[in-house]
């Protein structure tokens, strides 16, 4: 498996595991929304539970799991689903891509609370470099901000302007959109309603309001309520 040309995606379901061999430059692609032509991807179409091994899957198991055995419609759960094992130089590429991103958005929406002026990217990037933060290569940059910024403000001093907002999701759609919420700021209260919906308030970057509004939009298909 060390052929830069072939790489995995691999999926875990329960205890078992699901690979399948593929392009690596391709299969990005199709991950990022890029490519949709699945032969174009696939080494072949075989489904294993070890590539390494070349151990297959029995029909059982698939149909177990995926409820077909119909092997591109099981590809296609894998392929969006699956973790990409990304080459080394896909994987810096998107990391960087990703950090610059994020540096700029930190540009924009935080200043220096002495000079009331944003930062410069110079100044970010040597502080992300001496903090040593972790960057997803395939989360998107406002999901990363807040946990970026709480490790750099430990040598950069940084200050927003914030948002107070107050959301009452329905119980259908909680459980979903909570994770989200947390990671998107500084919750100062949540409660769970008899009816099972949740009310929380919640401070946010003022620069992330329209993003996050739009996000608990979709999470909650508009039936949110969003008050400032």
């Amino acid at each position: 498996m060390g052929d830069s040309k072939v790489t995995t995606v691999k999926l875990i379901v329960g205890n078992d595991k699901f690979e399948i061999l593929v392009k690596p430059d391709f299969a990005l692609e199709y991950k990022l929304g890029k490519r949709n032509d699945l032969s174009s991807i696939l080494i072949s179409d075989e489904i294993y539970s070890d590539a390494n091994k070349g151990s297959r899957v029995s029909a059982d198991k698939l149909n177990k799991h995926f409820k077909t055995t119909n092997s591109n419609e099981i590809i296609k759960q894998i392929l969006s689903k699956g973790e990409l094992n990304l080459t080394t130089d896909q994987r810096r590429k998107m990391v960087e891509e990703k950090r610059k991103q994020i540096i700029q958005y930190i540009n924009k929406n935080f200043i220096d609370p002495k000079s009331k002026l944003p930062h410069p990217i110079q100044r970010i990037e040597n502080a992300l470099e001496d903090v040593r933060v972790t960057i997803d290569p395939f989360k998107k940059p406002e999901d990363q901000v807040k946990s970026v910024v709480d490790s750099l403000r430990k040598i950069l001093p940084l200050a927003s302007e914030t948002l107070q907002l107050t959301i009452t999701i329905p119980k259908s759609y909680s459980s979903n959109s909570y994770s989200f919420i947390k990671s998107s700021g500084y919750l100062n209260s949540e409660e769970w309603l008899s009816d099972g919906s949740l009310k929380v308030r919640i401070e946010i970057n003022a620069g992330m309001k329209g993003t996050f509004l739009d996000r608990i939009g979709s999470l909650t298909k508009g039936s949110a309520q969003v008050k400032e």
